[in-house]
């Protein structure tokens, strides 16, 4: 799976804090094409990339 910048363009979730705390990214555009969601730590961009199931992911989200 090629998750490079060029291939996923991420969106920070609105769960996120302004001051640069707990920073999570996300592709919905990947999802929507590939079926499962990678998510990223925005303060460590070059960081490792998990990638969930898109049921698992929106299980997560209604959990929120």
């Amino acid at each position: 799976m090629n998750l490079t910048p060029a291939t996923v363009a991420w969106v920070k979730s609105t769960y996120s804090s302004a001051e640069g705390g707990n920073c999570v990214e996300w592709s919905p555009v990947f999802a929507e094409a590939h079926g499962v969601v990678p998510v990223r730590d925005s303060k460590l961009t070059d960081g490792p990339v998990l990638t969930v199931s898109s049921a698992g992911w929106r299980a997560f989200v209604a959990a929120l």
